[in-house]
């Protein structure tokens, strides 16, 4: 019994800390779980704070490039072609494009009726002066054309130059802008059709005037020449 008593000091001795020397560490493997788990979780929240710095930057960014402005404009081009294609219109000879001047004109070069005493010599000088106009509204109508082919020409480096700014546009509002200029171009090009035509028709229009009027101052010359009738029955 007194060995085992002795024994039993003997172990007590080995698990006891010695003099000099420091406690054994107790590991509390429940609470370093938990302190693993929080710090995961303030990491995790601080990405997602990154992340989201991250987004509204690149949405600023992309905001900044929609809103930036397309650094040409055609607007100069196209109402310059449109300028000389109205000047060429104001300077129409004959029948003017003016509705007032317009039923003027046409009473004097067109009337209704030729009178009894009208010489020949004022038909003819008449005549001639019709030629004259509907030759003038030809030739108009031809000078549009070559203005208009003039422009077309011109359209296509501005449409190619159009084309790739749209294709090369950062943002919303240049792709916009790029798209309302051809938009513009497109109907710059219309509008030239639609003059061209007004020209055309009214040279055709005029030349077809003008032989119904010479129809009219032949009869009305065949008549004056007749007469009543009376120089030839003899009398």
């Amino acid at each position: 019994m007194r060995q085992a008593f002795l024994a039993g000091l003997a172990a007590i001795a080995l698990v006891l800390p010695q003099p000099g020397h420091t406690a054994w560490p107790v590991f509390d493997a429940s609470s370093y779980a938990q302190n693993v788990l929080q710090a995961a979780r303030a990491l995790e929240q601080i990405n997602n704070q990154i992340l989201q710095l991250q987004n509204q930057a690149s949405m600023l960014q992309n905001m900044a490039r929609n809103l930036e402005r397309l650094d040409f404009s055609s607007l100069g081009q196209l109402q310059g072609a449109l300028t000389r294609i109205d000047g060429l219109m104001i300077q129409a000879e004959g029948l003017s494009f003016d509705l007032q001047q317009f039923e003027g004109q046409w009473q004097q070069a067109y009337p209704d009726s030729y009178q009894a005493g009208l010489a020949a010599s004022d038909m003819a000088s008449a005549a001639r002066e019709r030629w004259q106009s509907a030759m003038s509204a030809f030739r108009q109508t031809l000078r549009l054309q070559a203005q208009i082919v003039e422009n077309v020409r011109a359209d296509q480096g501005l449409l190619s130059e159009l084309v790739t700014r749209s294709e090369a546009a950062g943002g919303a509002l240049q792709a916009s802008q790029a798209a309302n200029q051809l938009i513009a171009l497109t109907a710059k090009q219309q509008m030239q059709i639609q003059t061209l035509m007004a020209a055309q028709y009214r040279a055709e229009a005029e030349d077809a005037a003008r032989k119904g009027q010479a129809e009219e101052a032949a009869r009305a010359a065949t008549r004056r020449f007749l007469g009543s009738g009376n120089a030839y029955s003899g009398k």
